[in-house]
């Protein structure tokens, strides 16, 4: 059985540049190196899915696997919902480092990093 890595989509595979311009309006190009990543981390065995919320609809995931495809992106699939995985890759995450003190600093004053 694979090992499930999971890739949220705007900011860390689609530039999101533009920000949100609706459920199916997916302007921007990829973020750099991040098809070449996908296709390592594949390549060394894993199985990438990625996870969106614009899959909320069947619209919003058609939208995704037609940006996915458009750019040349293979991945094991695209998920309206976060599957179980070893490691999940987010452009809006904090990781948790064991210190609930620290979270509302972290919260106050989180960036992500396209900002």
């Amino acid at each position: 059985m694979k090992k499930t890595v999971v890739f949220d989509f705007d900011g860390v595979i689609h530039s999101y540049t533009s920000g949100w311009k609706g459920e199916c309006c997916i302007p921007d190009p990829p973020v750099d190196g991040i098809k070449e990543a996908i296709e390592q981390i594949r390549n060394a065995g894993y199985e990438v899915v990625v996870v969106s919320t614009r899959c909320a609809t069947n619209t919003g995931i058609a939208a995704v696997k037609q940006w996915l495809d458009d750019n040349y992106f293979v991945v094991d699939s695209v998920s309206r919902e976060k599957p179980s995985a070893i490691v999940y890759i987010d452009d809006r995450a904090i990781c948790f480092d064991g210190n609930p003190g620290a979270l509302l600093e972290k919260i106050s004053n989180f960036h992500p990093w396209y900002k």
